[in-house]
C-alpha cells in the first residue's frame, strides 16, 4: 500500500489506511485513539502532547506502509 505519512497527516487518515498502525500510537502512550478528537489530530500535534519525537514516529509509520 502506498501511503506517505508527514507531520501534518491526520491520525484518522492513517488509521483508515491501515488499522494495524494503532500499535505505533499505543506504543507512544496515545490510548485515546478512537475518540473523535484524537482522530482529527495531526501526527505532529499528537507527538507534542505525548512528548514523542514526530520524526521517529513518522519513520516507523512510513516503514510500515512500505513494508
Amino acid at each position: 500500500m502506498s501511503f506517505k505519512v508527514e507531520r501534518d497527516t491526520i491520525i484518522g487518515d492513517i488509521m483508515d489506511a491501515d488499522e494495524s498502525t494503532t500499535e505505533y500510537f499505543l506504543e507512544m502512550g496515545m490510548h485515546c485513539l478512537f475518540c473523535p478528537a484524537s482522530r482529527g489530530e495531526t501526527v505532529e500535534q499528537a507527538c507534542e502532547v505525548h512528548g514523542v519525537d514526530p520524526d521517529e514516529l513518522i519513520a516507523k509509520l512510513n516503514k510500515h506502509f512500505e513494508g
